[in-house]
C-alpha cells in the first residue's frame, strides 16, 4: 500500500489531479485533506463529468473542535468548483458527520459497491 500511494502521489501531483491541504502548527502538521478529480461520463446530473472526491480529512485529536476541518473542507470544495466538478462526494465517519452534514452534504441513497 505505501509504494502504490507514494506512486500515485507522485503522478496525481504532477497532472494536478489531487490537492492535498496541510494544516500547520509551528511547522507541525495538525490537520489535513485531500482531493481527487476525476471524469465520468457526462449524464443529465452531471453535465461536464467531472467530479472530485474528498478523502483523508484529519485533524489531530488535540486541535479539534476549532474549526480547522470546517476550513480545509471550504478549501477543498472551492478547489473542486475552481475544477468543474459538478459532483463533490466524500466516505464519512460517525465523527466527521457532523461537520459535513452542517456544511451541507447529504447521504447517497443509490450508491451500491462491489467489493
Amino acid at each position: 500500500v505505501r509504494k502504490n500511494t507514494l506512486d500515485y502521489y507522485k503522478k496525481a501531483f504532477e497532472d494536478n489531479s489531487n490537492i492535498t491541504y496541510l494544516a500547520l502548527d509551528n511547522n507541525n502538521i495538525v490537520a489535513c485533506g485531500s482531493v481527487s478529480f476525476y471524469s465520468v461520463m457526462p449524464t443529465y446530473c452531471n453535465k461536464s463529468g467531472k467530479c472530485a472526491y474528498l478523502m483523508n480529512i484529519y485533524t489531530k485529536p488535540e486541535y479539534r473542535k476549532q474549526g480547522i476541518a470546517t476550513k480545509i473542507l471550504d478549501y477543498l470544495v472551492k478547489k473542486s468548483v475552481e475544477y468543474g466538478a459538478e459532483k463533490i462526494s466524500l466516505e464519512a465517519t460517525e465523527m466527521g458527520r457532523p461537520v459535513y452534514e452542517k456544511y451541507g452534504f447529504k447521504p447517497m441513497n443509490n450508491e451500491m459497491e462491489l467489493l
